[in-house]
């Protein structure tokens, strides 16, 4: 066990004290405490080690060699402990916002803007939770969660964000190379990167054909990719014609790192939603957070639970 491995924590105070000053009396007035306790401390850590730390002198004490050694690795432990303790007292004191969302909005969406957040709310120590997993979102700690689903989460309240509409994007270097991408059909013989995912209710091109009423064979679905900020970037790169989710792309749309070949754009019964614990109302950090994201995206408060 660890506590049968170390000494008690005041032998390595008043020794780290007495190493740094050389002195026993000067460590006892830092202390406050006698010289006659540090000296005792002191012996009681020489005696549980086995070796001596200190040599004394009728005025004077001088560490050893392996006083020395000691004293690196006792003067670092002290101070990471220190510090460690001030982080937690501050963080108990400071206004903390835990906050959880997929991948893609971490990626896409919200980490890009965060210095407007930080800015705007210099007094919050936040925390994010980037996890494409439900069960990650949704643990204890998290006062508030961006989910894509119907907004309906037992035991949580939910509030509308943004509507799920999706559609292709490309670069601007793979569409000339195309020589234009003149209808559906034409789409269908592109490059299509297709999202490999493990959540059954994020669209891939054979959902969005469908849902644009089109059967149509794919001729190149050679790339697919199971990370959707990976699959953005691929299309980026030219390497093919990605479905573009809606506030996901919208920055590389503006930015012409993105273009969209057709206008053509499927809206689903799926969204993005503000998610918080139905047990509790959500606190005045989380409340800051879902403004700033409804005012970032344009949205409106639309309660949806």
């Amino acid at each position: 066990m660890l506590k049968s491995r170390l000494p008690p924590l005041d032998n390595l105070v008043a020794f780290e004290a007495a190493a740094r000053r050389l002195s026993f009396t000067r460590a006892a007035d830092e202390l406050n405490i006698t010289q006659a306790a540090v000296s005792q401390q002191i012996r009681n850590l020489e005696t549980r080690l086995g070796v001596k730390l200190f040599d004394r002198a009728h005025r004077a004490v001088s560490l050893t060699a392996a006083g020395r050694e000691y004293q690196h690795t006792v003067s670092a432990a002290l101070r990471h402990l220190a510090s460690a303790t001030g982080d937690i007292r501050l963080s108990e004191t400071s206004p903390r916002l835990t906050i959880a969302c997929d991948q893609s909005i971490a990626a896409l969406c919200l980490v890009p803007q965060l210095t407007a957040f930080r800015a705007r709310h210099p007094d919050i120590a936040l925390r994010l939770i980037a996890s494409d997993t439900m069960a990650d979102c949704l643990v204890d700690e998290v006062q508030v969660a961006v989910l894509h689903g119907t907004g309906d989460w037992p035991g949580y309240s939910s509030e509308l964000l943004f509507r799920e509409e999706v559609f292709p994007v490309c670069s601007a270097e793979y569409l000339r190379g195309t020589g234009g991408i003149a209808d559906l059909a034409a789409l269908a013989r592109c490059d299509l990167i297709n999202l490999d995912d493990e959540q059954w209710d994020w669209m891939n091109w054979r959902v969005w054909f469908t849902s644009m009423g089109i059967d149509l064979p794919f001729e190149q679905r050679n790339l697919q990719i199971n990370n959707y900020p990976l699959l953005i970037e691929a299309a980026k790169k030219g390497h093919g014609v990605a479905l573009g989710w809606r506030w996901l792309v919208d920055a590389a749309l503006a930015n012409g790192t993105l273009v969209k070949p057709l206008d053509d754009t499927v809206v689903s019964d799926f969204a993005y939603y503000l998610v918080w614990p139905e047990r509790s109302a959500p606190g005045k950090e989380a409340l800051a957070f879902c403004h700033w994201m409804r005012a970032m995206l344009g949205t409106s408060n639309n309660l949806h639970g």
